[in-house]
């Protein structure tokens, strides 16, 4: 059985071991067991520790059937010691997220009942789920009391209770338990079984952030930040908000109801546009005599999707032929609607995106896509009579 280093010591960033094991694994790497190791195995939501072996690298540490097993990339002669060194910043970027969701989670325990069901914690994102439903401000508060717990600077501590104080323990568990048991204590907070390394104080975690969640399987889950990484996000937010503020020129806390303004009004606009937009179409319906031989080509810059329906589908009741209404330039390219008075226009959608350099789809009665052509070659293409362009 391996000595767990970790489990006394989660700052221990280097040591030295005996190899008793190393077996080629498909890919070309190898599964190395040692006698001690300081590298935390994937468990509980949390990733394995990497760095290096001698001078093999480890790229992953896992366990398996009780036995730890470090993932590398050369082999590694066994009886030999070789020195070990584990990537620290992954790790202590870990630790910090993992404590703080240890406060997280004791605090949603204690105030509104929550029970935690989920746990991912990666090197991009700390993802928990609960079994009940909270609202923004529910999280809001939890949010302000973590803060507090990493302000107090609380001392994090783990150990194995002995089997009848453990039954008399009050802490939180994800499963049923076998064995000897490592309680993670902080005061004020938190008591749960877990077996990953945490850091030494709350001060550490550096803070707590909870800025999304969703609903999940009739409860919540949240994304939860700490630490670098709540720094971080709160430094990009920060430029983007400023940079909203300054567009909008407004004061950075007011940024929001200006942009409301701005939506309000571009969604009046909007709405304006299409009832022009239709008002075009129609007078341009209105310009093509009935009865007209041939295809109809528009190009309409002004029109958007409604409008280009619109004319399409109201132009190819005058003509024989078909109706196609462009919006765009040569240079940005063209959006387009393409309407055959009872013609299968779904069976030519492919040819037509293929001799218009874009592509398009739709049905029978009306097709829209995009063209890379320019407005020559368009109306060169749509120069025939009948349907002859489609027929091409």
């Amino acid at each position: 059985m391996t000595e767990k280093l970790y489990d006394s010591d989660a700052y221990m960033t280097s040591f030295s071991a005996r190899v008793l094991s190393c077996t080629e694994d498909e890919g070309g790497r190898f599964s190395v067991v040692l006698d001690r190791t300081a590298f935390f195995p994937e468990s509980g939501g949390q990733g394995g520790d990497t760095g290096r072996l001698g001078e093999a690298a480890v790229l992953h540490t896992g366990e398996d059937g009780g036995e730890i097993r470090h993932s590398t990339d050369r082999a590694l002669p066994v009886g030999a010691t070789v020195e070990g060194e584990i990537d620290f910043s992954a790790r202590f970027d870990r630790m910090q997220n993992h404590t703080g969701e240890h406060i997280v989670s004791g605090l949603a325990h204690r105030l509104f009942g929550c029970t935690n069901v989920g746990f991912h914690l990666s090197d991009s994102e700390t993802t928990v789920d609960f079994d009940r439903p909270l609202t923004r401000g529910e999280l809001d508060r939890l949010e302000e009391l973590a803060c507090e717990a990493v302000y107090r600077d609380l001392p994090v501590t783990a150990r194995y209770p002995s089997e009848q104080e453990l039954r008399t323990l009050d802490y939180r568990s994800k499963g049923s338990l076998h064995g000897a048991v490592r309680v993670v204590h902080i005061p004020d907070y938190d008591d749960c079984a877990c077996c990953a390394p945490h850091v030494r104080r709350t001060g550490e975690i550096g803070g707590v952030s909870m800025p999304d969640f969703m609903r999940y399987k009739g409860g919540v889950r949240i994304r939860l930040l700490c630490g670098a990484r709540a720094a971080r996000e709160a430094r990009a937010c920060y430029r983007e908000l400023s940079a909203a503020a300054q567009l909008c020129r407004l004061p950075r806390l007011s940024c929001a109801d200006g942009v409301r303004r701005l939506s309000e009004t571009a969604e009046t606009l909007r709405a304006e546009n299409a009832a022009l937009s239709r008002a075009l179409a129609d007078a341009r319906v209105a310009s093509v005599p009935a009865g007209t031989h041939g295809n109809l080509c528009f190009f309409e810059p002004l029109l958007e999707e409604g409008g280009r329906r619109r004319l399409a589908l109201g132009a190819c009741e005058r003509t024989d032929g078909v109706c196609a209404v462009f919006s765009g330039s040569d240079r940005e390219g063209y959006r387009f609607c393409l309407a055959g008075h009872g013609l299968p226009l779904r069976g030519y959608a492919d040819r037509i995106g293929t001799a218009l350099n874009g592509r398009c789809g739709g049905s029978d009665e009306l097709l829209s896509g995009r063209a890379g052509a320019s407005r020559k070659t368009i109306e060169r293409y749509f120069a025939g009579t009948g349907f002859d362009a489609a027929r091409e």
